[in-house]
């Protein structure tokens, strides 16, 4: 059979206007797909139904849903109810509109029941189509920061991955090795179910030193102006990274507090972000770094993003669990030295050579942020290697690995379609009602 690209179909509960890296990573898959001439339709949450065309060949579906009662409730959930239950929705309709040959599904929790749903063709009028988990956070990680640290939290945490979630598709995606250690370790020795890695990217084109203005420089200086010492170099720390506990925030002021006793040198902290700790973090910043944090809240004006990536002095990164984190990739491919954490996904491209790598406690970080700024070589030797690892991970490099990716898990699949079946999936119908 002729291959033509086949029609992907993505399910995500972690989408909402503000949030962070599956969003970048899915609307970077969307933009790509008119290039690559093939249908890419993204199914999200959000307070209304909708749909949105991204050019000729990519589609966002909305479905209204509720709040999520956990964690952040600016995130909505899909949940179980809209295709389990024996009357129609608007899931349902969208899976038996766009016939795709492949369905991937971004959530732990309340989507991955469909994926044995769909495999026993309990929704009429689906083919069953190859089916496809894509980890993009560790659970025993969420478990730990949300719910509890202890042994027994761990033990329902490893309990679910290996009977709830993992036997469920037919392959895994993880987007880097440190997530995929958790799914590996919870299909043990099955050979039958495989786990790829396959990291995110950056806007390489967006995120650049060219960015570096004076002007842009002084303004962020200026938020510090009145609390700084003009006989002191002032240097400029960003973290950009979602307020809540799971990303390990509090490192931040420890850092800060560090950084208070430098006799040569004053610091200010600029957050880009926004989350359910936000309120309290800044006003804990006050008392313990009085004028020197200030909090952004999200930025979505991704112009704006990337002239603070460019205009700043060092990008700090506090989460120690980050399943990868685009943010030290977006300062790498913007000349600004980073600073991350000696453990988690970052390792997936931060090392020695490119980044500073630091055990994730404020003292260390602080220590590290010192050292940075007094070798200046290494620090333009390693920023040099960081722009060109930045560079292996743009978008248009990324997407045409993950669309190759789809490409052969689809076409190893034990399900083959028909002709008939995959040329008529390959059409874009209307949802219709």
């Amino acid at each position: 059979m002729t291959q033509m690209p086949i029609k992907t179909l993505h399910i995500t509960n972690y989408y909402h206007s503000t949030s962070g890296g599956i969003r970048t990573f899915y609307r970077a898959l969307l933009e790509a797909a008119d290039s690559h001439k093939r249908h890419v339709r993204l199914v999200v949450p959000g307070s209304e139904e909708a749909i949105e065309n991204v050019g000729q060949f990519g589609r966002i579906y909305t479905i209204a849903a509720p709040r999520s009662p956990f964690f952040d409730p600016n995130y909505r959930l899909l949940f179980p109810h809209l295709y389990t239950l024996p009357y129609g929705s608007a899931l349902k309709r969208i899976l038996r509109a766009e016939q795709a040959h492949l369905v991937e599904i971004c959530d732990k929790y309340t989507l991955c029941y469909l994926p044995s749903i769909l495999r026993k063709g309990w929704i009429s009028g689906v083919r069953p189509p190859v089916l496809v988990g894509l980890s993009c956070e560790r659970m025993d990680d969420s478990i730990s920061a949300f719910v509890s640290p202890g042994r027994a939290a761990h033990r329902f945490s490893d309990w679910y991955m290996k009977k709830i979630y993992s036997p469920r598709f037919d392959h895994h995606i993880s987007n880097s090795a440190y997530t995929a250690e958790e799914v590996c370790r919870a299909l043990g020795k099955r050979t039958d179910l495989e786990v790829h890695v396959c990291p995110m990217g950056v806007e390489s084109g967006l995120f650049s030193p060219l960015r570096r203005r004076a002007t842009t420089r002084e303004s962020l200086l200026d938020v510090f102006r009145a609390n700084s010492h003009p006989e002191k170099k002032f240097r400029l720390v960003l973290s950009v990274c979602r307020m809540s506990p799971e990303k390990n925030i509090s490192l931040l002021l420890d850092l800060m507090e560090a950084l208070g006793n430098d006799r040569s040198a004053e610091y200010g902290l600029l957050i880009a972000g926004a989350g359910p700790s936000a309120a309290r973090f800044e006003e804990t910043g006050e008392r313990r770094a009085p004028g020197r944090v200030r909090l952004l809240g999200h930025v979505g004006d991704r112009e704006r993003l990337a002239d603070l990536y460019a205009n700043c002095d060092v990008l700090v990164h506090p989460n120690p669990r980050e399943p990868l984190g685009l943010a030290p990739l977006e300062a790498m491919a913007s000349g600004l030295p980073a600073v991350v954490p000696n453990s988690g996904g970052v390792l997936s491209y931060a090392s020695a050579r490119n980044c500073w790598l630091a055990p994730p406690t404020g003292t260390a970080f602080a220590s590290t942020v010192r050292q940075l700024f007094a070798d200046d070589r290494a620090r333009r030797d390693r920023v040099e290697q960081a722009l060109a690892t930045a560079n292996q991970f743009s978008w248009p490099i990324v997407t045409e690995r993950y669309f190759g990716l789809y490409d052969r898990i689809f076409a190893t699949s034990k399900r083959p379609w028909t002709r008939s079946q995959y040329e008529s999936s390959g059409r874009s119908p209307s949802l219709g009602a």
